[in-house]
């Protein structure tokens, strides 16, 4: 690389030379800078050796490959001789001198843009090659804020709480299975989402998910209002053992999409008609009369889907009682599913995943990205707390300093 030469530079900028990049104007500045101040360290550290008492000099150079915003160049770093100087500028075995770069890979990495695809952008923005293997060692700096992240401290109380499944193929002893990511999605006191936790397990189970409600427990939460989940059985047992005084409420959408499994293509529309009338009753006495309605016209046909919302009905219809504002928060779980969507984009370039650490970091990008965008309460918030606080008298008064 040639030596950085003022005039020559002014010149070239006056020409519309680029300022940045492998051959901007920069580019021939940004090593004779770095390696100035790596003889100034090693100028320092000698001289404080020798205060010191200590023997000691300089001893040549060790040369190594390093990236920069302005390209790739070779870095001459000084060495001394009795091995104990250790360069702050540029350290050893640091490949890059600016957090530009690593920043850079982690935002498109965050995006769900494939090593190739990061390889390529890197080089056209910066006009320098980086492997596989340091994108990950890269991601990998993730790793350390996940655990921090997983094991944080929680509000003691959160008024509604999510929990849902998503599942990924993860490779494991040589060959790929297919694990439950269980996410955790809360509303705060304040109004505002919260991923509260990201699980792993093989399946997606009640047992699986009293671990996961143990771990909330010792996270700091001490109680939940309203438990929206899906219809997994023994589901609302679970969160009975730990949250005991909680409502749980079974997704009405989870509902209607097991049952339209078992209903005959050429009869969904008529079925769907009469089922309508259930969940969309103005009260529970309407509902349960719609549900006695339905079960005279199709259990003959269907007495599977019958029996599964008699038997669940306790936990489908507890939003009936609620105001709109709370009935339109709980009925469903698609607040998480919106989640689980994002998470869909992310990993839709990744047919399976090599390892969990490779899932898990790419899904915590994604929820870093999303929690930015929740900067405001849900609608309607400040009526829909004064209608819990009157629902679940006293259950709120210390956080809310009553």
């Amino acid at each position: 690389m040639e030596k950085f030469n003022f005039d020559k530079a002014v010149k070239d900028l006056l020409a519309g030379k680029k300022i940045g990049g492998k051959d901007g104007v920069l580019a021939p500045l940004i090593k004779e800078l770095v390696e100035a101040a790596l003889e100034a360290e090693i100028e320092s550290h000698i001289a404080d050796e020798v205060l010191q008492g200590k023997r000691n000099r300089r001893n040549g150079y060790n040369r190594k490959t390093v990236k920069s915003t302005s390209g790739e160049f070779e870095l001459a770093t000084p060495r001394d001789r009795e091995g104990r100087f250790e360069p702050q500028i540029v350290k050893k075995h640091q490949t890059t001198i600016s957090d530009e770069i690593e920043e850079k890979i982690l935002s498109l990495y965050a995006l769900g843009m494939s090593y190739k695809d990061i390889k390529s952008h890197i080089e056209e923005l910066y006009q320098i090659s980086i492997s596989s293997s340091t994108i990950n060692t890269i991601t990998d700096k993730i790793i350390p804020k996940i655990k921090e992240w997983q094991s944080r401290p929680l509000e003691s109380i959160y008024p509604f709480v999510f929990m849902d499944a998503i599942h990924y193929k993860i490779k494991e002893d040589g060959k790929y299975v297919n694990k439950a990511v269980y996410t955790i999605l809360g509303i705060n006191i304040q109004g505002k989402k919260e991923v509260l936790g990201l699980y792993l397990s093989e399946s997606e189970g009640a047992n699986f998910w009293l671990q996961v409600l143990t771990d909330l427990n010792n996270r700091g939460v001490k109680d939940i209002l309203i438990a929206s989940v899906d219809g997994l059985k023994g589901f609302p047992e679970a969160i009975n053992a730990i949250y005991p005084n909680t409502e749980v409420q079974l997704c009405i959408i989870h509902q209607i999409r097991n049952s339209l499994k078992y209903v005959a293509s050429k009869d969904k529309k008529e079925f769907m008609k009469d089922l309508k009338k259930v969940y969309q009753a103005v009260n529970k006495e309407q509902a349960e009369s719609e549900l006695d309605r339905l079960e005279e016209k199709w259990g003959n046909k269907y007495p599977i889907v019958i029996k599964s919302w008699r038997n669940k009905w306790n936990n489908l219809s507890n939003y009936f009682k609620y105001p709109q504002d709370i009935k339109k928060v709980i009925y469903t779980t698609n607040i998480i599913e919106s989640v689980h969507r994002q998470f869909r984009k992310l990993t839709k370039t990744k047919g399976a995943f090599p390892n969990e650490n490779s899932l898990l970091k790419l899904l915590y990008m994604g929820i870093q990205n999303t929690e930015k965008k929740w900067t405001m309460p849900i609608k309607n918030w400040n009526l829909t707390l004064s209608q819990l606080a009157i629902f679940f008298e006293g259950r709120l008064d210390d956080a809310l300093n009553l």
